[in-house]
């Protein structure tokens, strides 16, 4: 389904999280506050947040925190008061494993003792891959991003463990090399490829029917290229099936209050600091 990010493109992420909050903006959201950093989302009842956070640092590129939020749903690192069970275009809700609803608001589900995770995610990168010329494919086609279960496995702790799961943007191999030398010095939001090229190499058996988002059009001369995706941590939770969990539904996220040029900088001296 197509979608118009066109007047959302130049908002502040506040003025954009309160659309959402609102009810105006359900949609997926590439392309919207530009400069700003995006994150997915993951929250766990108390008994699972260990392991998962565990899990989090096995798997650095396909999980890079962000912010860890509890007692409250409100955030902090990521954008003073701002929340992340009514904040987020829509959600998912998986329980004993299994995907249940989607909504557009998870107050309700929020408990005492919950933890959310503020994972990083690859739309933070577009920018700079269009800044260098390279079109996303599905920015520039209205969609959500293809994202595909695939056979790399993360490592596992505790009851999370299952594929990585990796989104996937078409380019010219030429374009496919300079993304990689700028995503790569991005490991705050995935880092570089882990894949360029056929699909079927890491377990893809149809690239136009992706698990999460939109098919988006292949051109003759191109090829596919992946990355590590923060919709992993949703195949994990099919796995380790906790009673409840919340996550941000495929392409709708996070829109955090930290541009992109500053992400790296920032958390870098968040971990100095804890140090």
């Amino acid at each position: 389904m197509a979608f118009d990010i066109t007047p959302y493109v130049d908002k502040t992420p506040a003025e954009v999280r309160a659309l959402i909050r609102e009810g105006v903006i359900d949609f997926p959201t590439a392309g919207m506050c530009r400069g700003y950093a995006q994150a997915n989302l993951v929250i766990l009842p108390p008994e699972y947040a260990a392991d998962f956070e565990e899990f989090t640092r096995r798997n650095p590129f396909a999980c890079p925190v962000l912010e860890i939020v509890r007692g409250t749903p409100e955030t902090h690192d990521m954008g003073e008061g701002a929340n992340i069970v009514t904040d987020i275009p829509r959600y998912r809700v998986y329980e004993n494993g299994v995907f249940t609803k989607e909504l557009t608001d998870a107050s309700a589900y929020w408990k005492e003792g919950y933890t959310g995770f503020l994972i990083g995610c690859s739309f933070s990168f577009e920018e700079a891959l269009m800044e260098a010329g390279i079109q996303v494919r599905h920015i520039a086609q209205g969609r959500n991003v293809p994202m595909y279960k695939t056979n790399i496995e993360t490592v596992k702790a505790g009851p999370f463990e299952g594929p990585m799961v990796c989104s996937m943007r078409p380019m010219t191999p030429e374009n496919a090399r300079k993304a990689y030398a700028i995503t790569e010095k991005m490991p705050n939001v995935h880092g570089a490829p882990v894949h360029m090229g056929d699909g079927a190499e890491i377990g893809i058996r149809d690239i136009m029917k992706p698990d999460y988002g939109d098919a988006v059009d292949l051109y003759e001369g191109e090829i596919p290229v992946f990355w590590p995706c923060g919709v992993t941590p949703q195949a994990a939770v099919e796995h380790a099936k906790p009673p409840v969990v919340i996550t941000h539904a495929p392409g709708h996220m996070f829109i955090t209050d930290i541009k992109n040029s500053e992400l790296n900088g920032y958390l870098e001296a968040r971990k100095r600091k804890a140090e």
